[in-house]
């Protein structure tokens, strides 16, 4: 049939088609993209840490994409739980793991949704959706909160982990250790880890920090379970006053936002799976992502819901500090989030350190090459560090990021994109579907910060620098 077009494709180093005839793709998007690279900007994209390597199998996205999402987020949960309430809590939970994995499907989707072209990095599928500056304007902004965001709470969450696990393990007498020694000792790890080249680089750091996400997640829940619940468990809101229990409401919404953050490198991961006509990288992907989320799935679920029950509003911010006994339990289980936020760090740091050396390189017009990596990657775990140091308010920083930068870049940033590009018939399930994330992925984006930022200032009177 005439309509059945022959695509001669040529794939080129960095997996851009040049495509010579093809049908128009779903959703009336009609473009096609031709490589008109020089033989410099060549050699700086296969230099670069997202576009280097493209050799990535599908189970590098199951868990690139757990270790990115699974994180400091899950032993919230159950404080989390605590602020909103058996009802609201449960709901909140499910709706997010249904919105989170059905906007982390249109990425997968949209990736190589123009014939011949792949949009590697989230700025990229966003001057697409909205002109090369506005889309520029609204993603890389948020990404960047996001991503250091994260490496800034992951510095105080492996530093806190650090220090619990000296403490448990430490027999009396025992000195006391600053917290700022424990996160400068953390950071230690990852002035060396930084300079990895790429995604597939790191792919054996991120596995260790998936298999630990598992195992301190059960572990969690086990052992929660297995005191069962505490004689004085109440499950009320904590908070004495009305306005301190929506404040505290609004705040356990960012916790939950912050739990659901793998979409910000989704674009990023999938750039690393090879891609032909015949097998395009979205079939790997997908499947990589849904071993994820049931992976997900496993851990939040289990931990969030055992934990309130058998703590109730008396649980901590963290699980962990909660669970005191059995000692040695409880120190693995410390050490295993260590591990896990090394491996989370890297998978939100590679993304920065890709924007970072694009501007030296492409703009600034600096020579790629060694010392290049080693000044800007340095300068950038030791800029997380120093903000870890001096604001280490770990629940207040989850609801602030939580819904400040999450939010859009998670819950509803992909169905704008998705609205703009495919342009759904008004009123059909696709354009029905968008609106609902997108109004329920504001309003998470309007309070939630609201919450986490009083929490910031309660817990900013009693904190010392440096401490």
């Amino acid at each position: 049939m005439t309509t059945h077009l022959i695509i001669r494709v040529i794939m080129v180093s960095d997996g851009t088609m040049s495509t010579q005839s093809q049908n128009p793709p779903y959703g009336g998007v009609d473009k096609t993209e031709v490589d008109k690279r020089s033989e410099k900007e060549k050699a700086i994209d296969a230099w670069l840490p997202i576009t280097s390597s493209r050799n990535a199998k599908w189970w590098y996205s199951a868990f690139h994409n757990v270790t990115a999402m699974v994180g400091a987020g899950v032993l919230s949960l159950p404080y989390a739980m605590s602020e909103l309430g058996w009802g609201p809590g449960v709901a909140v939970l499910v709706i997010s793991w249904v919105v989170t994995l059905y906007t982390l499907w249109q990425m997968v989707e949209m990736h190589e949704m123009v014939p011949g072209k792949r949009f590697d990095r989230y700025h990229e599928l966003g001057q697409h959706a909205f002109g090369e500056k506005l889309g520029l304007y609204i993603v890389v902004p948020q990404q960047l909160v996001v991503e250091v965001g994260v490496c800034i709470v992951y510095m105080v969450t492996g530093g806190k982990s650090l220090q619990k696990f000296h403490k448990l393990v430490c027999i009396d007498p025992c000195k006391h250790i600053k917290l700022t020694f424990f996160i400068m000792i953390f950071a230690s790890v990852h002035f060396v880890l930084s300079h990895l080249p790429n995604f597939n680089s790191i792919s054996g750091v991120s596995l260790a920090a998936a298999v630990m996400s598992l195992s301190y997640s059960t572990i969690a829940w086990t052992a929660s379970l297995d005191k069962g619940v505490q004689p004085d468990v109440e499950y009320g809101y904590k908070a004495k006053s009305t306005v301190g229990t929506v404040f505290n409401f609004f705040s356990a919404l960012g916790d939950v936002a912050f739990a659901y953050a793998g979409h910000n490198v989704v674009l990023e991961i999938q750039a690393t799976i090879p891609s032909t006509p015949e097998k395009p990288s979205k079939g790997p992907m997908w499947k990589g992502v849904i071993v994820a989320y049931i992976v997900v799935a496993l851990c939040y679920f289990p931990v969030a819901l055992i934990g309130y029950w058998v703590y109730g509003n008396g649980v901590d911010d963290n699980i962990l500090v909660t669970l005191e006994k059995p000692t040695w339990l409880i120190a693995m289980a410390n050490m295993f989030v260590v591990v896990h936020v090394i491996g989370s760090y890297q998978i939100y740091a590679m993304p920065v350190f890709d924007m970072m050396e694009t501007v030296l390189v492409k703009k600034l017009n600096f020579p790629p090459g060694f010392m290049l990596r080693f000044i800007t990657r340095n300068l950038y775990v030791a800029f997380t560090m120093f903000i870890g140091i001096c604001f280490p308010f770990f629940s207040g920083l989850l609801g602030f990021f939580g819904g400040f930068a999450f939010a859009p870049t998670t819950y509803f940033l992909p169905c704008i994109m998705w609205l703009s590009i495919y342009k759904p018939k008004r009123w059909s399930l696709s354009w029905i579907t968008n609106w609902i994330c997108i109004v329920l992925g504001v309003a998470l984006m309007i309070v939630s910060p609201i919450g986490g930022l009083r929490s910031i200032i309660v817990q900013a009177k009693t904190y010392k620098f440096f401490s």
